[in-house]
């Protein structure tokens, strides 16, 4: 096996430079919330690459699944030859997502194309153009969800121009917006959409129930119900992004579960397939189907390798209550990030749910317009002392001051414990 060193000069010469990577060490196995690499190194593993690896990098009914399928066959396209596959996925999200309603489901490969399609269901649904996005939202890198996508370094800097009718609106954010309850939170919000787009032009309104790339930024109470109910009433659809929060990730199913909100439209990838590529978009059944035939779909989208996956992945979060793992893990982790918060001024905020935590960085005593003033530099280091002393660990939020832990759900006490300690003294150091 060739070493890190190596590969990392085949790949400066065959990798375009504009794919990057946290680490410079190169993978050759991971499994039970560790990575090791080549070179024999092993990482506690707090990223799940990206909340993807919830039921493990190589949970066994997935391995055997995939196996299985593998040997029947690879792809017939669903367009073209359909599949049991395809149809028992969309039957489990339609048993997974929330709401009693009638639902219907359709398969993707990425969170970006979830995230288009949704919005294409929304216009075709509605006849209106317009969609609502938030200050600090993550949506992919397509050309609309990067229009979607708040951050412009590193996602949208130089790609433009991006797909009109795109809106934003501000965020509950509790740190920084001057202690705004939710509801007065989407008061706000709300204002700003009738005032600039005008409520009978919304498509859609869609929201990560709680943000990613933004820097898991969990929303006041009460602030998701209120918009939730204002779309309802404009007649507009309201889209739950739950890419990053679904599956078990945040303590239950999904993130908006956690408030009783019932999405007319629910945007998932990431955690469903246990690390192959499958998205989906799922919703009330008036509105999936209002699509004509042949207007939703694509090459790989629910390829059966992928589906096979997906049902062996939800079946592990069943047999082995990952909703209820996610809890024992922030119960373990929280407050040990509590603990450092109070040993260390730098931070100012622990914050998430469930396996989706962080603590966001500040210059400590410092303020500016928005709160106190976000520290990137400070993240950046305590990132690179994490790498270096064996946690893979992801920075995030649209100051990059931000530091996110997103083990997978199936990681023990004991690796969350080596992970708390080799923060605290990157902290430290």
């Amino acid at each position: 096996m060739s070493s890190s060193a190596e590969l990392h000069k085949r790949r400066a010469a065959a990798v375009a430079r504009g794919v990057g990577s946290v680490i410079s060490s190169y993978v050759e196995r991971a499994g039970g919330g560790t990575l090791v690499d080549v070179d024999g190194r092993e990482w506690v593993d707090f990223a799940a690459g990206i909340a993807v690896t919830n039921v493990g990098n190589s949970a066994p009914r997935v391995v055997a699944a995939v196996r299985e399928q593998v040997e029947r066959f690879t792809h017939t396209c669903f367009m073209v030859a359909p599949y049991e596959q395809y149809v028992a996925v969309c039957e489990q999200l339609a048993a997974l997502t929330p709401g009693t309603f009638d639902k219907r489901s359709a398969l993707f490969n990425s969170g970006a194309e979830a995230v288009e399609n949704a919005v294409k269901v929304a216009r075709h649904a509605t006849g209106r153009p317009a969609v609502v996005v938030f200050d600090h939202a993550y949506h992919g890198r397509t050309n609309l969800t990067m229009a979607m996508t708040a951050k412009s370094m590193p996602y949208k800097h130089g790609f433009g121009p991006f797909a009109p009718e795109v809106y934003r609106a501000p965020m509950s954010y509790p740190l920084r917006d001057g202690g705004l309850s939710g509801v007065d939170a989407a008061v706000r919000a709300i204002e700003v959409i009738e005032k600039q787009v005008g409520a009978s032009n919304v498509a859609a309104v869609l929201i990560e129930p709680i943000q990613g790339e933004g820097g898991f930024v969990v929303p006041a109470p009460g602030f998701l119900p209120a918009i939730a109910a204002w779309a309802r009433e404009a007649g507009a659809v309201f889209v739950a992004d739950e890419i990053q929060t679904g599956f078990c990730r945040t303590g239950d199913w999904f993130a908006s579960s956690h408030e009783g909100v019932e999405p007319d439209l629910v945007a998932t990838a990431k955690g469903m397939a246990g690390g192959l590529p499958l998205a989906g978009v799922t919703g009330r059944a008036e509105l999936m189907d209002s699509v004509h035939p042949g207007g939703l779909g694509g090459t790989y989208g629910g390829n059966p390798i992928a589906c096979a996956a997906a049902l062996a992945a939800i079946e592990t979060m069943r047999e082995l209550d990952l909703c209820a793992a996610a809890r024992r893990i922030e119960s373990v982790l929280r407050p040990g990030l509590e603990e450092l918060a109070a040993r260390h001024p730098a931070i100012g905020e622990v914050r998430g749910r469930g396996a989706m935590l962080a603590i966001e960085l500040v210059v400590p005593g410092a303020s500016g317009p928005t709160g106190p003033e976000p520290d990137p530099v400070t993240t950046a280091r305590v990132a690179l002392a994490c790498h270096e002393a064996g946690l893979l660990v992801l920075t995030c939020g649209t100051h990059g001051n931000v530091l996110r832990f997103l083990p997978p759900l199936v990681i023990s006490d004991e690796h969350l414990a080596r992970g708390l300690k080799i923060l605290g003294s990157a902290l430290a150091s």
